[in-house]
């Protein structure tokens, strides 16, 4: 006997007929990119292989996991309904929460994790990334927005407290925080160095700010619910500022919108406090959804670029270096440094303090999670395919040059040309003067962090495409701006995310900060969280070896330790709320990313390799002060002690997280264990049902009975 609600429909031979093709198209992409050796292979097959495999995960595995593992209700209202207070919890379209959220997760490392892990080559990345994010950062991302949603939108740490307890919660949330704030740091600094002496960039990241204050009072109080009319007139705008950017640029106003680090510093930390303080629906929920149209219409014209184009993948399937891991741009193995580097493209921590930060508090309906949660991870996934394919196109030797450090390849193109010859690969000083002419740069030497790596490569298809070799600097610099505005939609909703979490830690000692919205509560801490990350940034701005800089080297490793702890809390509830059996679905992602992250952090605590272990990196400098030498990157003995004592900082840290994960996963090994015995004592945090008065479709597009049920809602009225 059927259970009562569900119905059999009948086999549809036109649905069989296109996802067998879409099978097949991925299929056939994979075949391609895991067998050919010694020949060209299109980066269209490596297109191919992502959006079949998307398609596949999101239509079986994520309808799967929705509604026969979490049972999605479509009849329980949702925190956004019930706290509704205006301020952060605010019933929000669901089309508008998709931009935010995939705004809000999609920062540097989709667009920079992969162009660094092209060194092991693209094989490696791809399969990574693809297989990773269907199993494991898409599920991750939609199982934590469940469970935050029904815990009227509790934070991370907050819920690892609640469900596994006192210890295992502490360490979760010590971790967390830690975590959030080296992530916000690092993301800063990533977009003072794209924006510091770039007015297009500047002018045109700044008009986003206005125009998303008009399309949130349009929304609100001009015409609310029309989100296609306040779409186009967004789109309308950002696109005129694009354009209205070249101009300034190149207008006497350029002076104006050309800032220092300094000062671009102080007006990131003013713009994340005011973004975190504001109502959500004024400033950050349409700016993100602006962006969204930015980022997803730049990726998408990049596909189509490939498509159009056709270019070969020029970098090797796996590179030697993956062997060796003595890579120039990376030391350390395939195995688990590709894992680390890449991380937001297939699983990320980041994205589990967002789906238990801002989302949770905006989702109309339970049924928007699946499109939310693991439709907005299936997107950046595929920003960090085209990254890869980016750094894939452009000529190797061209590549090494841009990701070596200058201490590697020297400062000239001579020097440059002999050291990649050396690495296997081979490029003319022509052909380096050449392809930094191309773009309008002085010099594209050492041009290290990815980022710069992938404008050449978006600029390099674009070209092809839109306005031929003439174009190709105007792609470059677009390109460069699209990745300072593609960070900093991350930047303000994880300021918002990291003043919730402060506010629930300290809720646990004095009850009123666990309102969210309560005034003094949210002004203090929202400063707090600007002033902790603000200052790591200036620092790094004014020290090169110090601030934010000191603890970059410890960026990934510390987000993909932050997805073990999102995975455990999962996994815990999982097994709490009667749901053993499909426990694995965390479990196992849970599983593999300890093994690497913890693989990860023991190397960089304790391998004998200077450029691995931080331990004997301090050692070789210490030892090299005691001689009186000085080593690069140091270039007198006061940066010398600099280096000492990052590297004394960066291992004490990595191994203090390593440790807090420990006792986090130790701990919910022990609650679940618990249960099991004794599922009667197990005591769930869960918030009381209440039916929702809400009418909303679940996806994109409302389906025929969603029309219906909407008609009918509209025609009772309010």
């Amino acid at each position: 006997m059927r259970p009562a609600g569900r119905t059999r429909t009948a086999a549809n031979p036109r649905k069989i007929a296109l996802w067998t093709a879409v099978a097949l198209v991925g299929a056939t992409g994979w075949t391609l990119l895991a067998l050919a050796r010694g020949e060209r292979v299109s980066a269209a097959w490596m297109v191919a292989a992502a959006l079949g495999s998307y398609a596949i995960g999101y239509r079986f595995y994520a309808r799967f996991i929705a509604t026969r593992v979490l049972r999605f209700d479509r009849t329980r209202a949702t925190p956004a309904e019930r706290l509704n207070d205006g301020v952060d919890f605010h019933p929000t379209d669901r089309r508008v929460l998709l931009g935010h959220h995939f705004a809000a997760i999609a920062g540097a490392g989709p667009l920079v994790g992969p162009v660094l892990a092209a060194q092991m080559g693209y094989l490696p990345g791809t399969i990574w990334i693809i297989v990773g994010v269907v199993f494991a950062g898409a599920v991750q991302d939609m199982v934590v927005l469940f469970f935050s949603t029904r815990r009227d939108g509790r934070s991370l740490g907050q819920m690892a407290r609640e469900e596994i307890g006192v210890l295992g919660g502490a360490a979760a949330l010590l971790a967390a925080f830690a975590i959030m704030i080296i992530l916000l740091g690092v993301l800063a600094l990533i977009i003072v160095n794209a924006l510091a002496q770039s007015p297009w960039g500047t002018f045109s990241i700044g008009m986003t700010i206005p125009i998303a204050l008009l399309m949130g009072f349009y929304l609100r109080v001009l015409r609310p619910g029309r989100v296609t009319e306040v779409s186009l007139i967004g789109v309308a705008l950002l696109l005129l500022a694009l354009i209205a950017g070249r101009w300034v640029a190149d207008s006497s106003w350029a002076d104006t919108f050309t800032l220092e680090p300094k000062t671009l510093v102080i007006w990131l930390v003013a713009y994340g406090f005011i973004a975190s303080v504001l109502p959500v629906w004024t400033l950050l929920a349409p700016r993100d959804y602006l962006s969204t149209f930015m980022k997803i219409g730049t990726i998408g014209l990049l596909a189509v670029g490939v498509l159009v184009t056709l270019p070969d993948l020029k970098m090797d399937a796996v590179t030697h270096f993956a062997g060796r891991g003595d890579g120039p741009v990376f030391a350390g193995s395939l195995f688990p440094f590709v894992f680390i580097t890449i991380a937001c493209g297939a699983l990320s921590g980041f994205h589990a303090l967002i789906s238990s930060g801002t989302t949770p508090k905006m989702v109309q309906k339970e049924t928007q999670i699946r499109m939310i949660g693991y439709g907005s991870m299936l997107m950046e996934s595929f920003v960090a395919v085209m990254a890869l394919v980016a750094a894939s196109i452009i000529d190797p030797g061209l590549y090494f040059a841009m990701n070596a450090p200058a201490g590697v390849i020297g400062d000239t193109v001579q020097s440059t040309s002999q050291a990649v010859a050396h690495l296997g690969y081979s490029i003319s000083p022509d052909q380096l003067a050449a392809a930094a002419k191309a773009v309008e740069e002085h010099t594209l030497l050492s041009r290290t962090g990815g980022a710069p790596t992938l404008a050449v490569g978006v600029a390099d298809i674009f070209s092809q495409v839109f306005g031929g070799a003439g174009m190709k600097a105007f792609w470059y610099h677009f390109a460069i701006m699209f990745e300072a505005l593609f960070i900093l939609t991350a930047l303000d909703a994880g300021t918002r995310v990291g003043r919730f979490m402060l506010q629930d830690m300290l809720g646990n000692v004095f009850k009123p900060f666990r309102r969210v919205s309560w005034k003094p509560g949210l002004l203090l801490c929202s400063a707090a969280v600007v002033a902790l990350w603000g200052y790591f940034l200036w620092v790094g701005v004014h020290e090169p070896l110090g601030g934010i800089n000191q603890l970059f080297p410890v960026f990934g490793i510390a987000n993909q330790l932050l997805a073990a702890v999102a995975l455990t809390v999962c996994t815990t509830l999982l097994v709490k709320s009667g749901r053993l059996k499909w426990a694995w679905i965390t479990g196992v992602p849970l599983a593999w990313d300890a093994t690497v992250t913890l693989t990860a952090s023991w190397q960089k605590v304790f391998s004998g390799d200077p450029k691995v272990g931080f331990f004997t990196q301090r050692s070789l400098y210490q030892d090299a002060i005691d001689a009186g030498k000085v080593l690069p990157p140091a270039k007198n003995m006061g940066d010398m002690h600099t280096v000492v004592t990052n590297s004394t900082v960066d291992g004490v840290l990595s191994a203090v997280l390593a440790l807090l994960i420990v006792v986090v996963i130790a701990d919910a090994a022990r609650v679940c264990v618990r249960h099991v015995r004794n599922p009667a004592a197990t005591r769930l945090s869960e918030a009381p049902y209440k039916e929702s008065a809400i009418v909303a479709p679940a996806g994109l597009l409302a389906s025929k009975e969603e029309k219906a049920e909407l008609a009918a809602a509209e025609r009772s009225g309010p």
